[in-house]
């Protein structure tokens, strides 16, 4: 079986089989312009060599298993399932200015382990495929093609930590691009990551049009152990040093992510070490509220209020500052709230 998201093996299928290759394209539209499926994937072929790609080529890397519709916004959270049995989320977000993002997961589960994460806490990691990755993308626009809408931002903020699954991100993120395929805007795509500094600079010399989104949540660095174990070794001057390097490389701001926790990073003191830490670096601060996670019952948001306070400081000393609004809390779609218990069953039924 060929993938229909293999550029490479799906034209030199259709080389072996000395078919005219301007059909390729045709069908490729029909898939990912047109949100055809079925039959009507393969309409500009014959019937004979409809028969024939229907029989080897592998259209969906993942099933939809089911759907869940925020009552309280646009948010729709997507549940699929991957060939192995793994479960994994993401969500589609709708805005009332028609504007629509997609939040796509790369792994299953997340070896980073953040404390505020219920993804980190699924104790399986497991890198999905290109496919994998770009199926979510295609599900999605099938599904809001009845509204007339279509996916145009992408952002990498679902399960997994992007950078730990670099190679098979890289490759997607090429085919998300191609104007041969999904034809979405490097400048749309954001990329999440807790911290890898050299990874960070590989990507920005790889991607110099896609941002770059930093999970910092603590510019004190005690602070930051605590809450992103993957923060005991890299330290916040090499991610400083990173964020700089990628400033060469990049066109716009990095987008720093700030998850408030009550009582853990919203004090006086870590607004005065995130205000020191961020200073002469053109950053884009996201102050997110804290959606809770049953396993995590200690950990609370920090009040509207606080939020507030916290925003207006920094935007008094020049920084550039969004308050977040949590799509999708009422179905657990919201930031860190992405998992599916049941994939720790089915790493324990496993037998590699």
């Amino acid at each position: 079986m060929i993938s229909i998201y293999d550029g490479k093996a799906f034209e030199q299928y259709f080389r072996e089989k000395r078919w005219n290759p301007h059909l390729i394209r045709k069908v490729r539209n029909a898939y990912f312009k047109k949100q055809k499926e079925g039959k009507d994937i393969f309409a500009s072929l014959s019937l004979e060599q409809a028969v024939e790609l229907e029989k080897d080529l592998q259209v969906h890397s993942l099933s939809l298993k089911h759907r869940y519709d925020s009552q309280k916004d646009g948010a729709i959270k997507l549940l699929f399932e991957t060939k192995e049995g793994y479960l994994i989320e993401s969500v589609i977000l709708r805005y009332e200015s028609g504007r629509t993002s997609l939040c796509l997961s790369s792994q299953v589960g997340c070896a980073a382990n953040c404390s505020f994460c219920a993804t980190g806490k699924m104790k399986v990691v497991h890198n999905l495929s290109v496919g994998e990755i770009l199926d979510q993308v295609a599900w999605a626009q099938k599904l809001l093609a009845s509204e007339k809408r279509r996916v145009r931002n992408l952002v990498f903020m679902g399960m997994g930590e992007p950078l730990h699954n670099e190679s098979n991100l890289y490759s997607a993120l090429e085919v998300l691009h191609s104007p041969q395929f999904f034809d979405l805007s490097a400048r749309q795509t954001i990329v999440s990551t807790v911290g890898i500094p050299e990874k960070m600079k590989a990507f920005g010399d790889k991607f110099p049009h896609v941002g770059l989104a930093l999970s910092l949540h603590s510019a004190r660095q005690e602070v930051r152990e605590k809450i992103v174990p993957l923060a005991r070794k890299y330290h916040l001057e090499e991610l400083k040093e990173a964020m700089k390097y990628l400033l060469e490389k990049q066109e716009k701001p990095i987008m720093v992510e700030y998850l408030m926790l009550k009582g853990i990073n919203d004090q006086e003191e870590d607004l005065e070490a995130l205000s020191c830490y961020l200073e002469g670096i053109p950053v884009y601060i996201n102050l997110i509220p804290y959606n809770p996670i049953a396993l995590a019952p200690e950990l609370k948001s920090s009040s509207e209020e606080i939020r507030k306070q916290f925003a207006q400081v920094l935007k008094d000393r020049g920084f550039r500052v969004a308050l977040r609004y949590s799509f999708g809390s009422d179905i657990e779609a919201a930031c860190g709230q992405l998992v599916q218990l049941s994939n720790r069953e089915r790493k324990a039924r496993r037998v590699d």
